[in-house]
């Protein structure tokens, strides 16, 4: 496990010296990270298995769900309950506080979706979400294009924002949600796109990165930006790092590939620093000098 520096704006984020940590192990691809500040725990995916795991330093790894309809992505709705991405249900739901689980997204325009994969949710509530079909995960597909799409609550509404990407997946908003950042599993980019007072987006999007495969295994997936602006991926050889003008400061490598990451507190604080990443079979964390995006 190592940091590598590109860029010495990089030093402001991830000090020399500091050190990753493996936090827990044994799953069969960890996915999907979210932490809950309410509770003091990371929520996580152990898609293949269909469950779900917490993290807390006070009781290490547990397992919170054994079936979640294979979900992938999680996020924490405006008031704090727990959102996935179930790839086998084909839809967004919502865990209540009773473990009852309540659909919300499950079509557009009369079609199923494909197989929803990450989901973020803005300030305002709004839930938003990517949606690739996968062969892999052996289903028929009703929707012919893999988009990227808004969930309003209070109405219900699914409205399409982007719908022309090979494999949309990791989604972010930048601090002040003026822009949404989608990437490409297949084409190793991430876009940008400007966002509206409205929610909506400006369908021409343009290139903020590229990543390079030769940088070993992994593609591009989970996402997220700290409160500078900048972004953390996932992508071939680790978590790649971009300063807000797309200039690449470095990458953090680990032993296996990463899929999601998200950021968090820990040992007694609160100020959302740590980096959780999942990384096929394990947990990871590393604590930054900037706190994540809120």
């Amino acid at each position: 496990m190592k940091i590598i520096r590109y860029n010495t704006l990089l030093d402001e984020l991830i000090p020399e010296g500091r050190e990753i940590h493996k936090l827990a192990s044994g799953y069969s691809f960890a996915e999907g990270p979210v932490w809950c500040s309410r509770t003091n725990q990371l929520y996580f995916t152990d898609f293949p298995n269909h469950h779900i795991h917490t993290w807390s330093e006070a009781d290490g790894a547990r397992l919170y769900k054994e079936q979640s309809g294979r979900a992938i992505g999680l996020a924490l709705d405006a008031e704090g309950r727990l959102l996935q991405c179930e790839s086998l249900a084909r839809r967004i739901s919502r865990i209540e506080a009773d473990g009852a689980v309540a659909a919300l997204a499950t079509h557009y325009q009369g079609k199923r979706l494909n197989n929803t994969n990450d989901v973020i949710v803005k300030k305002d509530g709004t839930i938003y979400f990517s949606d690739p079909y996968s062969a892999m995960l052996g289903d028929s597909r009703d929707l012919d294009y893999n988009g990227v799409f808004r969930y309003r609550p209070a109405t219900g509404a699914v409205d399409l924002l982007v719908g022309d990407f090979e494999r949309p997946n990791g989604l972010a908003f930048s601090p002040d949600e003026s822009l949404l950042y989608i990437n490409d599993t297949n084409k190793q980019h991430i876009k940008v796109y400007d966002t509206a007072p409205d929610g909506t987006v400006n369908p021409e999007g343009r290139i903020f990165a590229e990543m390079d495969a030769a940088m070993g295994p992994g593609a591009a997936d989970g996402m997220k930006t700290d409160e500078r602006g900048n972004v953390y991926v996932t992508g071939p050889g680790g978590i790649w790092i971009y300063a807000p003008s797309g200039e690449h400061l470095g990458r953090i490598e680990l032993p296996e590939v990463a899929a999601n990451l998200c950021f968090g507190s820990g040992a007694g604080s609160q100020r959302n620093d740590i980096l959780y990443i999942t990384a096929s079979t394990s947990l990871y964390s590393v604590r930054l000098d900037v706190c994540g995006a809120m």
